[in-house]
């Protein structure tokens, strides 16, 4: 066996794996299609009885074929039923099961994982390649049961009346099977690249969707309508190829089966007078039922394997690393004290350090504020530490306990965030304050938090109140009331540690000041880290600290750093000059 076939019998018998906890379906299914396969040879037994009827062989002929075919009819419906209702529960399971182990695994991946990849590309994993495996699940198995029990109980059939006509079917099989392998093997090939195309098409629809302010803004239409035609173009040509591939080994092996269906009729005529005409009737309707279940069992090659192509997609998403969680401390009171020594990091492999050597101390309840040119790593310095990202180099402490440590989940719990791209989910406003972990949050907490954000006033304007639903992404509500949501959820947190990364930005001068206040309450006592291109936010914080490309350049209070006429001070000249 070659390592392709190895490779597929692998990731088949892996895909199986799912099938065994649904065995007792899957026995009735194959019980129902054994049922309405065993159907097709009785019909064509009944021929020979019919003919005898009608030479008038026997009076109780005339009530028994027609008894028999009616029998024959509901045997053969019940077992459609059984075999094809008892096969889709057991696809259906399969591909519920495997969406929801993606999506447990998608949802533990590493923010590089995310940063790495399409959005369309994760999406088309759980959606379009998940379904494509239904194919593989039910519809192959269907027809590899229900035509290959077909086949079986027909070919017995005619090895019980003549088995050396038979032998003509037996002849032609080794030529069916190279078509049959011939055609699988390039759908496979061709169904990785459809997958790519119909991830592009949904990574392109989904960045139209989500961006369409900016494209009407800057008049990008056409260019997204260009873009879209070409993935689908790419989508449609692969599509064809795979039809022609089809469509030449579809027609192939089913003249080879009918080129040997001739060469028995040419057999069976030269035996007529030899057999009895009914026997002979009989062999030949057995015959000729066997081309439909030997097209459909050629095809379904094609169609595992469009499966497992899809299916590789699939184990190498639930094969995907997650986070590194090996800590053991999950539980204590976190004081919020916060070390950082000698840290260095890059994004990926080869590329330059975004953080060197990098040492802060912040105590208990401290505030400091991150300033810097874009780039300067502000950002990823705060993202280190509830661990989005693992440090090359260094140690972050919190506690004096490295947050390697610490259980991600109890680590998280004690850290709030607020950042300039708020997420809102399409639910109600109460729903997205407390999301997650604060869902057993009372109303009163609640709407305490909104009161404290400066967002309960225009909460109390709309339809529903805290009921309203805000739509995808809060789309209903403008960028300040979408901040202030985000606030009331990190003060509805209550943590220890506090993280804002340019929590007023979307803001306008008057909300600014208000959420000001509002953020200095709830600074208080608590260990915060300021992330601010507006120095106005900062000037009250206990500590600022300048960054350079990826090193901290000035360390000090606002005072001390107008004082020293460095950096921060060229930067507080030129913002307030504006």
């Amino acid at each position: 066996m070659d390592k392709e076939n190895q490779n597929s019998l692998k990731l088949y018998l892996r895909l199986l794996e799912y099938i065994k906890p649904l065995w007792f379906y899957f026995v009735l299914s194959f019980i129902g299609y054994i049922a309405f396969a065993a159907t097709q040879a009785g019909y064509a037994h009944l021929i020979k009885y019919f003919i005898e009827a009608l030479q008038g062989e026997s009076d109780e002929l005339i009530y028994l074929v027609p008894a028999g075919a009616v029998v024959l009819a509901v045997l053969r419906a019940m077992g459609s039923f059984v075999g094809g209702y008892y096969m889709s529960k057991v696809g259906q399971h399969v591909v519920h099961t495997l969406r929801c182990e993606m999506f447990d695994r998608m949802v533990k991946f590493p923010c590089t994982v995310f940063d790495n990849n399409k959005a369309g590309r994760l999406i088309n994993r759980i959606t379009g390649n998940v379904g494509k495996v239904t194919g593989a699940v039910t519809s192959a198995i269907t027809i590899i049961v229900r035509e290959g029990m077909t086949i079986i109980f027909l070919m017995g059939y005619l090895v019980w009346v003549n088995w050396k006509l038979t032998l003509v079917f037996v002849v032609i099989a080794p030529l069916i099977a190279l078509v049959v392998v011939w055609a699988g093997k390039r759908l496979r090939a061709l169904s990785h690249k459809a997958q790519e195309a119909a991830g592009e098409i949904t990574h392109i629809l989904g960045e139209t969707i989500n961006g369409y302010r900016v494209m009407r803004s800057y008049g990008g239409e056409e260019y997204e309508k260009e873009r879209f035609r070409k993935a689908s173009k790419e989508g449609l040509r692969q599509g064809i190829k795979m039809q022609r591939t089809t469509g030449i080994s579809t027609p192939l092996i089913q003249l080879l089966v009918v080129g040997a269906l001739a060469v028995v009729m040419y057999l069976v005529l030269s035996l007529r007078e030899i057999e009895e005409v009914g026997t002979l009737l009989a062999y030949v309707v057995a015959a000729g039922l066997i081309p439909k279940p030997m097209r459909q069992l050629s095809e379904v090659y094609g169609t595992v394997q469009k499966a497992l192509a899809a299916c590789e997609r699939i184990f190498q998403h639930l094969d995907e690393g997650v986070e590194k969680d090996k800590g053991l401390v999950k539980e204590g009171c976190i004081a919020g004290a916060v070390s950082i020594q000698n840290v260095c990091f890059k994004y990926d492999k080869g590329r330059d350090l975004i953080l060197n050597k990098v040492s802060l101390e912040i105590k208990k309840g401290q505030s400091v504020g991150l300033v810097g040119q874009s780039g300067s790593g502000k950002s990823t310095l705060a993202s280190l530490i509830p661990r989005f990202y693992e440090y090359d180099e260094g140690t972050i402490k919190i506690d004096n306990i490295e947050i390697k440590d610490f259980q991600l989940k109890y680590l998280r719990k004690n850290i709030s965030l607020v950042t300039q791209n708020v997420t809102l989910f399409n639910d109600t406003i109460a729903n997205n304050i407390a999301y997650g972990d604060l869902d057993g949050y009372s109303r009163g907490a609640i709407e305490k938090a909104a009161e404290m954000a400066y967002a309960k006033e225009f909460i109390l304007k709309l339809p529903n109140g805290f009921d309203t639903q805000i739509g995808d992404n809060g789309v209903k509500l403008s960028g300040g009331q979408r901040q202030r949501l985000s606030i009331a959820r990190a003060i509805l947190k209550d943590a220890p540690i506090l993280v804002l990364d340019e929590a007023t930005s979307a803001l306008d001068t008057e909300s600014e000041m208000q959420i000001q206040r509002a953020l200095e309450m709830v600074m208080k006592n608590r260990t915060t880290l300021v992330i601010a291109h507006r120095l106005s936010t900062i000037k009250s914080v206990d500590k600022i600290v300048v960054l350079e490309q990826g090193g901290i350049i000035e360390e000090g209070s606002h005072d001390d750093l107008l004082d020293i006429g460095g950096a921060y001070s060229l930067f507080h000249k030129l913002q307030f000059q504006k």
